[in-house]
């Protein structure tokens, strides 16, 4: 079993790995979405969820593979309210992870992106961590504490 820290176990996880095709973002949402499903999220929770892990695929999809079709991997793990969902690829990698996390920056003008992925990102999850090396690729951490739900009597 998987620990995310010394003393946190983890409840479940989940490990999806597809082609960097545009078609397979709904999937990896949907996914996450289905994973999380035992913490009873409200749609609020549930919607930012799936927003902040569609911009972390998109932007692997779009900058992590520019050129080519590699893998993007989303890993999630549930541990008491909260879930962590990682996306990393093994694509171009972000020469600046500061410059980019910054609004309306995007390394692809010519898509007419907005740039705001990363932004959006941080604003839907509790925390947002960013690793990145130019020509090795990019890991972004989402974590996500959902709201404890009412005891039943």
């Amino acid at each position: 079993m998987e620990r995310v820290a010394e003393d946190v176990r983890v409840d479940n996880y989940l490990r999806l790995v597809f082609p960097s095709r545009s078609e397979n973002e709904s999937l990896a949402r949907v996914a996450v979405a289905s994973f999380v499903a035992p913490l009873d999220p409200t749609m609020e929770e549930l919607t930012e969820l799936k927003t902040a892990v569609s911009e972390a695929v998109t932007n692997a999809i779009i900058h992590g593979y520019p050129d080519e079709i590699g893998e993007v991997v989303v890993e999630c793990a549930l541990y008491g309210n909260r879930v962590r969902v990682i996306v990393e690829d093994r694509g171009v990698g972000i020469p600046d992870v500061e410059l980019a996390k910054q609004p309306m920056y995007t390394s692809r003008p010519e898509l007419e992106r907005s740039g705001m992925g990363m932004t959006i990102m941080e604003t839907f999850v509790d925390r947002l961590d960013i690793e990145s090396k130019p020509g090795e690729g990019t890991r972004v951490t989402l974590i996500k504490t959902f709201r404890t739900a009412p005891d039943v009597m």
